[in-house]
């Protein structure tokens, strides 16, 4: 239990400073902030999975954060016939002349008989590419062309929004195998680069693509696991439960057209506070999962064969260990677990924006959490994700506390006074930069270590 009294007293701060908002702005705010901290914590378990167990440097969690988005909406909008109809079946027979092609080059690379095999590859993958072209480039202007404003997309399955989950950490999962193939064998460096473009990559497609997912026009109004506010404030039931945990409250008020309007209040702030707390249960049960699992995976031999090959690759090969193929294995891991975070997290939202996915909210920010929590330390990565998340949220109330503080005595005229206002919400690179620095400087392996505990 002693080993563990850190990681308690790091995460009841954690708790008693989400409980303070609750307090002093809302409850609402307070749940919202930890269901994104909650989202946020399985992204960072994703990220030290690579980078703290095998050292894999991967800059490229945006794009599989944006696949598990994606899966969301192919999985749980309802399908589109008028899009079907105009494209549909075009758009399949390209996909089945790409699995065509993947296995034809692959024949090609295998077959040592076969004699100036590159100019043959090039052109197969020239010629797919026209036939491609010739074939996609209608189907997809008819698609887009059904009635643009509300749909322009073949839609999705229809299927229970929770099944995305586990569709968008295979989404991620299958192209990480892909980009594992091509780019670990990189140096660490390079690795970082070719990732980091590759996100980009699947970012762009997804924002120009209107046909798949509306492009940067968004889907809105995505099915979730909750019911929805309106239909809570709308029910007998409801209303009933808020009434009676609100007995002593709604008593004191004599007039009866007020204490309608009370209750109609209370109803909706309760309302919002229900759904929150229905999310707050579904990423609790998902977090709790995957750290019980990386617990007992960084404890197994699994895991120390893992730390071998991270603290020295060429003894770990020297002793018998594929280290290309345990790296590859790592990379689908973890990319899978950020692109169920991802699923999560539009799930949470309610809608999908392309246009949202950049590098620093969805790269280098759960970068920032794993390095500040303590890289190798699944229960430090959380922390970093929930410490970060919380920051990055707060500090904008925090700074334009602590600017009307020390601007108390100027007039609200001033122009300094005015510029300090409105430049609050970028304090929060300003914080978590200062705080990042902190950390690196006085315990620059996070705020919980990796600690090897033997069993």
């Amino acid at each position: 239990m002693r080993q563990y009294s850190n990681v308690i007293a790091a995460y009841s701060i954690m708790l008693f400073l989400i409980i303070l908002v609750g307090v002093f702005q809302s409850w609402s705010i307070a749940l919202s902030i930890l269901n994104y901290c909650l989202i946020s914590a399985v992204m960072t378990i994703g990220a030290n999975i690579q980078w703290g167990y095998a050292g894999l440097i991967n800059f490229g969690i945006m794009g599989y954060t944006a696949l598990g988005g994606l899966a969301v909406v192919l999985v749980s909008v309802a399908p589109v016939p008028e899009a079907w109809s105009a494209g549909g079946l075009s758009l399949i027979f390209c996909l089945l002349i790409i699995v065509v092609i993947i296995f034809l080059i692959k024949y090609l690379i295998k077959n040592k008989n076969i004699k100036n095999k590159t100019f043959i590859i090039s052109s197969v993958i020239i010629s797919g590419i026209i036939i491609l072209r010739f074939i996609s480039a209608p189907a997809i202007e008819s698609i887009e062309s059904v009635d643009p404003a509300k749909t322009g997309f073949l839609g999705g399955l229809g299927l229970p929004v929770l099944l995305s989950w586990i569709v968008g950490g295979l989404f991620a999962a299958g192209v990480a195998f892909v980009v594992g193939k091509i780019a670990l064998g990189l140096r660490a460096d390079y690795l970082a680069i070719a990732t980091l473009l590759i996100a980009e990559i699947i970012v762009s497609i997804i924002k120009h693509e209107d046909w798949l997912a509306r492009g940067v026009k968004n889907v809105i109004g995505l099915k979730r696991p909750a019911p929805y506010e309106i239909d809570l404030q709308n029910s007998e039931w409801f209303i009933n439960l808020v009434e009676k945990f609100n007995s002593t409250k709604l008593n004191m008020i004599t007039s009866i057209s007020e204490r309608k309007d009370q209750l109609s209040q209370l109803v909706i702030d309760a309302s919002s506070i229900y759904v929150k707390l229905c999310f707050s249960g579904l990423f609790l049960i998902v977090v709790v999962a995957l750290l019980i699992l990386t617990q007992r995976a960084l404890y197994s031999p699994w895991g120390r064969k893992m730390r071998a090959i991270r603290d020295n690759e060429i003894s770990a090969s020297a002793m018998g260990k594929n280290v290309v193929k345990e790296h590859l294995l790592i990379f689908i891991l973890g990319s899978a677990i950020v692109g169920l975070a991802g699923a999560m997290m539009v799930t949470n939202d309610g809608l999908f924006t392309p246009g949202s996915y950049r590098p620093m909210r969805y790269t280098f920010v759960i970068w920032v959490m794993v390095i500040v929590g303590g890289t190798g330390n699944n229960f430090g990565a959380i922390l970093g994700g929930f410490a970060v998340w919380f920051l990055w949220v707060q500090a904008a109330p925090m700074s334009l506390f602590l600017i009307n503080f020390f601007t108390a005595n100027l007039p609200e005229t001033n122009e300094i006074k005015i510029h300090l206002i409105n430049s609050a919400p970028y304090f929060r690179f300003l914080i978590i930069g200062i705080g990042l620095l902190i950390i690196m400087r006085y315990r620059p392996q996070g705020i919980l270590p990796e600690k090897i505990v033997k069993h």
